[in-house]
C-alpha cells in the first residue's frame, strides 16, 4: 500500500466513526445519567411501555459502543500517522528521475 492510500484509509475511518457517533450514539448516553440519578435503568421501546433492566448490562453497552468508536478514530490516527511518515517519496530510483538535467 503506498502512503497516500493510508492518508485515505485514515481519514474514511475517523470519518466514519464520527458519523456512526453521531447517528446512533444518543441511544447510548442515557445509561450513567439514569444510573447515578435514579439508580434504575429502563429499555426503551416504542410499541409498549419502558421495561426495568439491570443498569449494569446498559452501561456495558454502552461502553462497548464507545469501545467501538474509539477504535474506529484511532485506528483512523494511526493510518494518518503512517501515512505522514511515509517515505514513497524517497524511494524513486535515479533511472526514474524526471526533470532538468535528467535525459
Amino acid at each position: 500500500m503506498s502512503d497516500m492510500r493510508f492518508i485515505i484509509l485514515g481519514i474514511a475511518l475517523i470519518f466514519v466513526g464520527f458519523i456512526i457517533l453521531g447517528a446512533f450514539g444518543h441511544e447510548y448516553q442515557a445509561a450513567t445519567l439514569e444510573s447515578n440519578e435514579f439508580g434504575t435503568c429502563y429499555e426503551y421501546f416504542e410499541d409498549r411501555p419502558p421495561a426495568k433492566i439491570n443498569c449494569s448490562f446498559k452501561i456495558m453497552d454502552q461502553t462497548l459502543f464507545f469501545g467501538l468508536i474509539l477504535g474506529f478514530i484511532i485506528s483512523g490516527i494511526i493510518s494518518l500517522i503512517k501515512g505522514v511518515r511515509g517515505d514513497w517519496d524517497n524511494k524513486v530510483k535515479p533511472e526514474d528521475m524526471a526533470g532538468p538535467n535528467k535525459d
